[in-house]
């Protein structure tokens, strides 16, 4: 009888990203904007971007175990922070725009995050936050232009990712930062590691939960600011589908778009959302023929919704 060790594989996160952009390399990653306008980018390319971002925070100082924050909606430059931060060792930091500014300067206090990566939407409430947090040194803007905010584009742009290594960390390595809200008392942070995460994309992908294959178009409208958007980010990549984010516009009118156009088949987020998708559907009539399933969390689904 032969005995033989399995290879040692280390469940780091940044494998789900570079085994979408060796295998599904043209597969999109689609990112709505309010003004109708959506933007594609494969996973390949994703990547490559996100290994440039990587660059970037080197070069301003930011090693393995260091937080970095982000403060953004659900899109491609997000996902690519997200990977960024956690390929190189960071912890990303997600903040919730939906708290006041003394609430989240508090926790990038409590972090120590000395970047924070922001939607330009956002680049107010990301100023009021660093003011307040003593630790932050410096706010770059995503996602479109952003008055006299520092963009991260161009940095992309002039970034040299010769040397930028993914991964080479153990998977017990923290990945990510994320602080409750409306619980009670103070928001409480939770922080996830790299194991952690990488067997709950593992469970996310069996049969009886997401199911999630390489065909589907998957609509993540949980954001990614709260729970890691229950996986998706992680999910859609290590299946090598087509991951669809919807911005700020999660408006009935929005989704029912954004479903129909990107074919989407599975579409996941709160119970509020897919209420203002059915209100919007029976008021102007239209239907969502490629979808699938929906996919619920965050409190009870009503049975006539459910219907």
């Amino acid at each position: 009888m032969i005995h033989g060790d399995m290879q040692s594989y280390p469940l780091t996160l940044d494998r789900f990203l570079a085994h979408a952009a060796k295998w599904r390399p043209n597969v999109e990653v689609v990112t709505a904007h309010t003004e109708g306008r959506r933007d594609r980018i494969g996973y390949r390319a994703l990547m490559a971007r996100s290994q440039r971002v990587s660059a970037v925070l080197r070069e301003l100082g930011v090693k393995p175990g260091d937080h970095v924050a982000t403060l953004a909606w659900n899109g491609a430059a997000h996902i690519e922070a997200w990977y960024a931060i956690m390929g190189m060792g960071a912890i990303c930091h997600t903040l919730n725009p939906r708290l006041t500014g003394g609430q989240l300067a508090a926790m990038a206090t409590l972090s120590g995050a000395r970047v924070l990566i922001a939607s330009a939407d956002l680049a107010p409430l990301a100023h009021q936050i660093a003011e307040a947090a003593p630790s932050l040194q410096r706010v770059l803007t995503i996602d479109g232009a952003a008055g006299d905010a520092e963009g991260l584009e161009p940095l992309i742009d002039a970034a040299d990712e010769s040397g930028v290594v993914w991964g080479a960390f153990p998977e017990t390595q923290p990945s990510g930062l994320c602080f409750t809200s409306g619980t009670t008392g103070a928001p409480k942070g939770v922080t996830y590691t790299h194991r952690s995460s990488y067997l709950h994309t593992l469970r996310l992908l069996q049969a009886d939960v997401l199911a999630l294959t390489a065909s589907d178009s998957v609509l993540a409208v949980v954001p990614m600011f709260h729970a890691n958007a229950w996986g998706l980010p992680f999910a859609a990549p290590a299946a090598g589908a087509k991951l669809v984010l919807p911005g700020r516009a999660t408006d009935g009118a929005s989704l029912a778009t954004l479903i129909n156009a990107e074919q989407v088949t599975i579409a996941v987020g709160i119970a509020t959302v897919w209420l203002g998708l059915v209100e919007h559907l029976d008021t102007h009539g239209g239907e969502t023929p490629s979808l699938k399933r929906v996919v619920v969390g965050g409190a009870p689904l009503p049975p006539a919704l459910m219907q």
